[in-house]
């Protein structure tokens, strides 16, 4: 979608559909400037304008240029947030789906934040709301998404400008992320996973590198390579890194997505309604990692950044790995496999320990871990948890408010070393499962026994895919924890200035 930015008069503005976001006291006050601009019909439809944004007002103008104009509530200037901007213009792209209208328009509001940050909420809430996945449908849609976004704003257009390429970035990483995870499987082996992240690379312009299956094994990768077992695909391990010449951070920081492309369960077979129907999604960790990279080497961020994506799938091959086998991982670590649907694990505790030769500064790894973070906290906020390290309090913090500010919610839970008696094996240093009660943590508390180093690990079981469509993100794939990482890595360059 291309975006731009016009101070021509909004009775002037010549585009299929124009979207108004109006407070409260715009609405109380009869929506003056609006009624001259486009006549009588705004002050006669101002009664179904609802002030907490919960519908969408279409309007046809009597005068004016845009063929349409669609109000939104935003409540009282005061309290409208990024959220609320976000949602509102994804109520605006609906409409503007449904009508096919292929130029918007929207009207930055007069609010307390400033024109670049209302600018980047309100493009990305209407370029995440026009998403549609419609890559193997075959009959024609009732609805198109808009070709072209035009910003219209009366001054401070620089700002303004400045905030809705950001907005168009980060919401087009986001839909990147969503593509890969609505890609059929059969699209998405580990081998076609990794050559779409190099694709991504040479796009935007971060470097990749992909290991083989012997690369793998010479590194010693023993939980990637146990859970791959039972496929007839070889595993990748992929490699990405954005380091910029003004980068003001010497040791890298690390990002980690699980990449289980598909998960059965593997012997511990999952029940297909309810669970394995869903495990395309299962590499969405992976996937908001892309989408991150590709974000922040078109920002430009001034950080010295990698990734690794180890990629499988999981299943009950004649090979496949059972319950009782005991596992050397990467770190030298024995591990007594319980369950063999507790894989992802594996994977990420090899990528772990591999991410300590690099002396990091922080690692974050992302993953659609466990069931129980959905029974925790629900479908719409992530689990987020940090080892001891000196400076735990201040990682949370960090990557919380990221979380509010970007619309990724994350909410801690506790690690405390109580958890550990959960893990301890009969015959090895480590079981794979730690039992029903915490699940969520006991898992983060298995893979705390593969790093040195400061580090935060986000379980996106519940936000990473949705049955149904909720806000700007439509059913599937959601891209959770592209904005995460976009925005916590924001912060942390602007620490280092």
């Amino acid at each position: 979608m291309k975006v731009s930015v016009s101070t021509i008069s909004i009775a002037e503005l010549d585009v299929d559909l124009l979207f108004v976001p109006v407070s409260s006291e715009e609405i109380d006050s009869g929506l003056e400037a609006l009624t001259e601009a486009f006549g009588s019909v705004v002050e006669r439809a101002r009664s179904d304008v609802r002030g907490d944004g919960s519908n969408a007002t279409v309007l046809y103008p009597e005068t004016g240029t845009a063929k349409r104009i669609v109000l939104v509530g935003l409540g009282t200037a005061e309290t409208t947030t990024f959220e609320k901007l976000r949602l509102a213009a994804s109520k605006a792209a609906n409409v503007a789906y449904n009508v096919k209208a292929e130029t918007v328009g929207i009207s930055i509001p007069s609010l307390s934040m400033s024109g670049d940050d209302t600018a980047q909420a309100l493009v990305e809430g209407f370029v995440l709301g026009s998403y549609r996945f419609d890559r193997y449908r075959t009959s024609e849609q009732p609805g198109e998404a808009a070709q072209r976004l035009v910003i219209q704003t009366t001054d401070h257009d620089k700002q303004v400008r400045r905030g809705a390429d950001k907005g168009r970035i980060i919401a087009e990483a986001v839909c990147s992320a969503r593509d890969l995870v609505n890609l059929s499987p059969d699209e998405k082996t580990p081998t076609l996973l990794s050559k779409a992240i190099e694709k991504s690379g040479k796009k935007h312009g971060y470097d990749v590198s992909v290991w083989d299956k012997a690369l793998i094994q010479e590194e010693g990768m023993g939980g990637l390579l146990a859970v791959n077992r039972g496929s007839q695909e070889p595993p990748t391990f992929s490699v990405l890194e954005w380091r910029p010449e003004n980068a003001r951070n010497s040791r890298p920081i690390i990002l980690v997505g699980k990449g289980v492309v598909f998960d059965t369960g593997g012997l511990s077979l999952k029940p297909t309604k309810g669970s394995m129907d869903s495990m395309k999604c299962d590499m969405a960790g992976a996937a908001a990692v892309v989408g991150a990279m590709e974000a922040i080497a078109k920002l430009d961020l001034p950080l010295y950044v990698i990734a690794l994506i180890p990629a499988t799938d999981n299943r009950p091959g004649e090979n496949a790995y059972v319950p009782g086998d005991v596992v050397k991982m990467h770190s030298g670590k024995t591990v007594e496999v319980l369950n063999t649907d507790a894989e992802g694990r594996m994977i990420l505790a090899d990528a772990l320990s591999y991410a300590s030769s690099f002396y990091p500064e922080i690692v974050i790894d992302l993953a659609t871990l466990t069931g129980a973070a959905v029974v925790a906290l629900g479908e719409f906020v992530a689990a987020v948890m940090t080892n001891a390290e000196e400076g735990s309090e201040e990682r949370l913090t960090d990557i919380t408010l990221a979380g509010a500010e970007s619309g990724d919610r994350v909410h801690p839970l506790p690690m405390f070393d109580d958890y550990n008696e959960q893990l301890k094996s009969t015959v090895a240093d480590l079981k794979n499962v730690g039992g029903r009660g915490g699940g969520s943590i006991t898992a983060a508390k298995f893979l705390e026994h593969f790093v040195d180093y400061p580090w935060i690990h986000v379980d996106i079981a519940g936000p990473a895919f949705w049955d149904t469509a909720h806000g700007y993100s439509q059913a599937g794939g959601t891209g959770f924890g592209v904005r995460l990482l976009t925005r916590y890595l924001q912060h942390v360059s602007e620490k280092k200035r």
